[in-house]
C-alpha cells in the first residue's frame, strides 16, 4: 500500500472498504438468521432484543474496543496482535504468551471464516422461485459450488491480488449501499423498531430468555471480524478506517433493522426454519435475487482473500520473531508487505474443505463459529492494558475502568461461546496445533540461548591472522561467512571458533561474521559494518523490521557493492594467477545446524520441549533456504546441542592380563 493512501482520503477510504470490512461487513447474511434458530419461538421481545445486543455489542466491542481504542496500539503505522506484543514485550517476558494464543486462534478462524461466509451467499440461491429445488441448503450442488469456489480462491493466491485489488473497494461499496438500501426499504414500512437500540430489550432478552446463553453466542458472530479490522490496520491507516466505518456502521444497522422489521411484520405462528431474513427482505425474487446472490458471492469472497492474506502475515511475522518454524515465504507481486506462503495456503485451503464437508450448511457451521475469537479478543485485550498503561501511560483508574468494561464483555461472550466447543471438536487438533508449535518453538530457543558460550572477538585476532598466513593449511574459502548469534560486536560464539580452528581448520583471506537483529518497528532496513581487523575481520549488523525477509544473500551482496564504491573492501583473489587477472575472491558460507546430542540428561519438560522443537524443525525448511543463501555457496555443519551432559556414572577398568579391578575412576 502506498504511504499516501494511509492518509485521509476518498481513494483511501474506497481501498478500505475493500480491505478492512470484508469480513464484518457479510454477517448479517447469518447472524440474524442464528439469532431466530436459537431463539425457537420467534416474538417481538427475541427480535427487539436481539437487535439490540446486535448494536450495543457493535457499538462496545467494534466501535469502542477497536474503532477508538486498539487502533491507537500502531507500530509504526502496523496492527495485529504480534504488532502491539512487539511494542510491549519489554515489560513482561510473560507476555508472549498471551500474544501466541491470540495468533494461534486468530489463524485457527481462518478454516471456518472462507467457508461459513461463501456458503452463506450461495445458499441464497434457494430464494430464487425458479431455482429453489435445486439450491437446497446442504446439498451435493450448493457444497460443490463453494468448494469450487474455495479451491480457485486458494489456487489464485500463488499470483497475488494486484490485479483484482483495485476493484475490492468499488464492489464493497456496492455491496454496503445494497445492504443499507434493502434494510431501509423494510425499516420504513416499521419504523418502531428503532426502539430496539434501548439498552433495556437487550438486557430483558439476556435475563429472561431461558436459551440466553446460546442467544449471546449468536450475537457475537456479529462483531467477528474486529480481530482482522485491527491486523489490517497498515494497509490502510487509521484515520480511514475510523471515517469509513461511520458508512459500514450505518449499513450494517440499517440491514440488521430491516432484517427485524420484515420478522416482525409475518404472520403469528410463522416456522422460521431454514428461513434467511437477509434474503426475504429482497424485494422481488425473480428479478433481484441474482445479483443480489452474485454481489454477495463476491463479498464474501473479498473477505475470505481479506483473512488469507492476515494469515500469511501473522504467520510471517510469527517466523521473524522466532515463534514459528522457518518456511518459504514468495513474494508474489512488487506491492509492499503483499507475500504468498504456500505451506500455509493449503493448509487452509484443506480446513476449509473439510470444514464444509462436515458441516454442509452456514447455519450448521455457525453452531461452531465464535470460540477462537473470543479468545483472540481476550489476549489482545491482555496486551492493550500494557500498551495503554506503559506506553500511552494513561491513569490507572482510566485504565482499569476500560479494562474492566472489555473483560465483562469477552468474558461474557466467551462462556457463551464455550458452550459450542463440543460442537467444533473438530477444530481442536488444528487450534492445538498451531499453539502447541508456536510455544515449542518460542520455548525451544529459550532454552537453546541459555547454553550460547561467547568469547571476546579481539583476543582471537591474533590466532585468526596466523591461521589465514598459514600455506601449509589448504584455503578453504577466499571469504568465509558465518551467522552469529552474538548482539555485542565484540563477541563471537565459541562454537564458530571451534568450527572455524579445530573441525578441519577453515583457512581465508577475510572472516565475516553476520548478525541480524530483528527491530520491533515493522519495515527497519539498516546495516552496519565493522572492521575488526581492517581487510581481515569484518562483522555486519542488519536492522531488519519483524515484517522484512532476512534474504542474507541478496542484502550481502548489496553491502559487498556499497563497501567497494566507498573503497572500504578489495575482494580480489589472491591467488596469483587470479590475482593478476583480477578475478573476484570465492565466497563461502557455512551454517552451523544443531542436533540433539544423545549426551544428555533433563527434566520431563525440558526433554519434552527439545524433542519436540527438532521433530517440528525436520519439517521445517532449511536456514540455509530461509535465509536465501545459495547452496552452491553455503556449506551446512552439524553441531551437537548438549544441554546437561552425562556425569552421573562410575566406569570400572580392570587388568586386561589378570581380569582383576583396579581400584575405581569415577567420571
Amino acid at each position: 500500500m502506498t504511504p499516501h493512501l494511509k492518509k485521509l482520503s476518498a481513494a483511501g477510504v474506497l481501498i478500505t472498504l475493500g480491505i478492512i470490512f470484508g469480513d464484518i461487513g457479510t454477517s448479517p447474511l447469518y447472524v440474524f438468521q442464528t439469532l431466530l434458530f436459537e431463539g425457537g419461538k420467534v416474538n417481538e421481545a427475541l427480535v427487539l432484543g436481539s437487535i439490540s445486543c446486535i448494536f450495543w455489542t457493535l457499538t462496545l466491542q467494534t466501535t469502542f474496543k477497536y474503532i477508538f481504542i486498539t487502533l491507537q496500539a500502531d507500530n509504526k503505522g502496523e496492527g495485529g496482535i504480534f504488532s502491539l506484543y512487539a511494542l510491549v514485550r519489554r515489560y513482561g517476558k510473560w507476555l508472549a504468551i498471551p500474544a501466541i494464543i491470540g495468533a494461534g486462534t486468530l489463524l485457527a478462524d481462518g478454516i471456518i471464516t472462507p467457508p461459513i461466509s461463501v456458503t452463506s451467499a450461495i445458499e441464497g440461491l434457494s430464494n430464487v422461485p425458479s431455482l429453489a429445488s435445486s439450491f437446497i441448503p446442504g446439498s451435493a450442488l450448493i457444497l460443490g459450488i463453494v468448494i469450487g469456489i474455495m479451491i480457485l480462491l486458494f489456487f489464485f493466491q500463488q499470483f497475488g491480488t494486484k490485479v483484482v485489488g483495485s476493484s475490492f473497494g468499488p464492489v464493497m461499496l456496492m455491496w454496503f449501499f445494497m445492504i443499507g438500501v434493502l434494510g431501509a426499504i423494510q425499516f420504513a414500512h416499521n419504523p418502531a423498531i428503532i426502539k430496539a437500540f434501548n439498552p433495556y430489550y437487550g438486557i430483558k432478552l439476556l435475563t429472561t430468555h431461558p436459551r440466553a446463553i446460546y442467544l449471546l453466542g449468536a450475537v457475537f458472530l456479529c462483531t467477528t471480524g474486529a480481530e482482522a479490522l485491527y491486523s489490517d490496520l497498515g494497509h490502510c491507516g487509521r484515520k480511514n478506517i475510523q471515517i469509513s466505518w461511520i458508512f459500514v456502521k450505518a449499513a450494517l444497522l440499517l440491514n440488521y433493522l430491516g432484517q427485524g422489521a420484515w420478522v416482525l411484520m409475518q404472520p403469528a405462528g410463522k416456522d422460521f426454519t431454514n428461513v434467511n431474513p437477509f434474503y426475504q427482505i429482497v424485494p422481488n425474487p425473480h428479478t433481484f435475487m441474482i445479483p443480489c446472490v452474485a454481489l454477495a458471492t463476491l463479498a464474501t469472497i473479498i473477505a475470505s482473500q481479506a483473512l488469507i492474506s492476515g494469515s500469511f502475515t501473522l504467520i510471517s511475522e510469527a517466523v521473524s520473531m522466532n515463534f514459528w518454524p522457518r518456511i518459504t515465504i514468495k513474494y508474489p507481486s512488487n506491492i509492499r508487505g503483499q507475500i504468498y506462503i504456500p505451506s500455509i495456503n493449503w493448509l487452509l485451503c484443506f480446513g476449509c474443505i473439510a470444514v464444509s464437508l462436515y458441516f454442509r450448511t452456514s447455519e450448521h457451521m455457525t453452531a461452531a463459529y465464535g470460540f477462537s475469537i473470543t479468545i483472540a479478543m481476550l489476549m489482545t485485550t491482555i496486551l492493550m492494558y500494557y500498551f495503554m498503561r506503559y506506553v500511552k501511560h494513561w491513569p490507572v483508574w482510566l485504565v482499569t475502568i476500560i479494562l474492566c468494561v472489555f473483560l465483562c464483555v469477552e468474558f461474557s461472550f466467551f462462556v457463551a461461546n464455550a458452550i459450542k466447543l463440543l460442537k467444533r471438536l473438530f477444530f481442536l487438533v488444528f487450534e492445538f496445533g498451531l499453539i502447541f508449535t508456536m510455544y515449542i518453538w518460542y520455548r525451544a530457543r529459550k532454552i537453546n540461548n541459555r547454553f550460547l558460550h561467547f568469547v571476546d572477538l579481539r583476543e582471537q585476532i591474533p590466532l585468526l591472522n596466523a591461521l589465514s598466513a598459514d600455506e601449509s593449511i589448504s584455503k578453504y574459502a577466499g571469504q568465509l561467512i558465518y551467522l552469529t548469534k552474538a548482539n555485542n560486536s565484540r563477541q563471537i560464539e565459541e562454537k564458530i571458533l571451534y568450527s572455524i580452528m579445530s573441525r578441519s581448520p577453515k583457512r581465508a583471506d577475510t572472516y565475516w561474521f553476520i548478525h541480524i537483529d530483528t527491530t520491533d518497528e515493522p519495515y527497519t532496513m539498516e546495516y552496519s559494518v565493522d572492521q575488526v581487523e581492517k581487510g581481515k575481520i569484518i562483522r555486519v549488523d542488519f536492522r531488519l523490521g519483524f515484517r522484512i525477509q532476512p534474504r542474507v544473500n541478496v542484502l550481502f551482496r548489496r553491502v559487498i557493492e556499497d563497501m567497494l564504491k566507498r573503497k572500504e573492501l578489495d575482494i580480489t583473489s589472491k591467488y596469483e594467477s587470479l590475482n593478476k587477472f583480477k578475478i573476484v575472491s570465492d565466497f563461502r558460507f557455512v551454517i552451523l545446524e544443531k542436533f540433539l546430542s544423545y549426551n544428555n540428561v533433563f527434566s520431563i519438560a525440558e526433554g519434552f520441549i527439545l524433542n519436540s522443537y527438532f521433530n517440528i524443525k525436520k519439517l521445517a525448511q532449511s536456514e540455509a533456504k530461509a535465509f536465501g543463501l545459495d547452496t552452491s555457496e553455503t556449506y551446512i555443519e552439524k553441531i551437537p546441542l548438549v544441554v546437561k551432559p552425562v556425569t552421573n556414572f562410575s566406569l570400572k577398568r580392570i587388568d586386561p592380563h589378570s581380569g582383576e579391578a583396579i581400584p575405581e575412576l569415577v567420571v
